[in-house]
């Protein structure tokens, strides 16, 4: 196996995870209506997404563990290639419910095992390539999410998620097989299956945590924001989140660059300190353009704080990739999950600028630990 067809190989898959979650962004509307619920129903199935993600995520880092993450990352993506198909079928709302609990558990799983392959693909290279990787993640959630909706207005639920499957079938088929197998030795000590004792890949999942919830408020508030406390427009409002979002792809795919030239260290102290000026600058805005610009430019920070943080998980000495890779990956996706609900009940009695000007204080905490993400640099031997 080249080295070349193995990179490729992994960032192939991390295009087919974002493709299934920016899929299924279109679909919740259409689960409403043809379920007849309120949107707080339909806030318990979002929910329960997040739970699967978060109960299943510890057993898929164990198989790491034990099996390496290609074989595990082979369990997961296949498992989660049809998983749209399974929601788009059930008919009533519990049976909805149970499958998009299980939607989040396979997308959850084949995210920490994709993870895992992505450090041991660095290791094997020598090179960093994850914030790339995540890069990909992002093209294929931005392809799900503009594409989807169209699917659905055209064809139909059903044949939207079929289309899907199709589509991330293709990528499995070409990309499995070519993945960098990274089964441990057979004389290898078995790991075993309990959370790590450490606490450092705990305080690395703070640092993931934390870089998470600003890219969570954005996503969730930033339209928000802009339409009511600053009378932008609906088509206005939108360019928040998507200025974000555009500039954490582009800093990605330069991401890796930046590392090796820099250190893993220096890139997220300098990453951090972007986040904070950007959330602050969109904070003391009094309208929309410099908001956006202030979003545009978090976006640019926030980019490879994670990316980093997950290589540093999957470096810590002493510990299986996977192990500590399970745990940034539910600490750092709790963010996502919780900072809306929060942010909500805040912004009833705090003005939503004051909230990201403490989203960019909240960035202090990633930035002291910053030392911490030392072990995501390393050097082939």
């Amino acid at each position: 196996m080249t080295d070349g067809r193995a990179r490729w190989a992994v960032s192939a898959l991390f295009f087919a995870n974002g493709l299934l979650v920016g899929s299924w962004a279109p679909k919740i509307p259409v689960l409403m209506a043809r379920l007849g619920i309120t949107e707080a129903m339909a806030g318990l199935i979002v929910l329960g997404l997040g739970a699967g993600s978060l109960c299943v995520m510890p057993l898929f880092g164990a198989m790491v563990a034990r099996a390496g993450s290609a074989r595990a990352v082979r369990v997961a993506a296949w498992a989660a290639s049809s998983s749209l198909v399974w929601m788009s079928m059930m008919p009533g709302y519990w049976s909805v419910a149970a499958a998009v609990f299980l939607f989040g558990g396979v997308i959850g799983g084949m995210d920490v095992a994709m993870n895992a392959n992505a450090v041991a693909v660095e290791r094997h290279r020598g090179r960093a390539i994850m914030s790339s990787c995540h890069g990909f993640w992002s093209l294929g959630g931005l392809a799900g999410a503009g594409a989807g909706g169209a699917l659905i207005l055209a064809f139909g639920e059903i044949f939207h998620s079929v289309m899907v499957t199709v589509a991330v079938v293709g990528v499995l088929v070409w990309a499995l097989p070519r993945l960098l197998e990274d089964r441990p030795a057979p004389e290898a000590e078995k790991v075993p299956l309990r959370l790590p004792r450490t606490p450092l890949p705990y305080l690395i999942g703070l640092m993931a945590l934390t870089a998470m919830i600003p890219e969570g408020a954005i996503l969730d508030w930033a339209a928000v924001y802009l339409q009511r406390e600053m009378g932008a427009s609906l088509a206005v409002a939108g360019w928040g989140f998507a200025a974000c979002a555009g500039t954490m792809a582009v800093m990605r795919f330069l991401g890796d660059a930046l590392r090796r030239r820099f250190g893993a260290v220096t890139t997220l102290r300098a990453s951090a300190g972007v986040a904070m000026a950007g959330l602050a600058l969109a904070g003391l805005a009094d309208t929309p353009g410099p908001a956006i610009a202030g979003f545009a430019l978090a976006g640019i920070g926030i980019a490879n704080m994670v990316p980093i943080a997950f290589s540093a998980a999957g470096n810590v000495p002493g510990l299986a990739a996977g192990m500590g890779l399970s745990v940034v990956t539910m600490m750092g996706y709790s963010g996502i999950l919780l900072a809306p609900g929060s942010i909500g009940f805040l912004a009833e009695h705090l003005s939503l600028g004051t909230i990201y000007l403490a989203l960019a204080v909240l960035l202090v905490i990633p930035l002291a630990l910053s030392r911490l993400a030392g072990t995501a640099d390393f050097e082939k031997r």
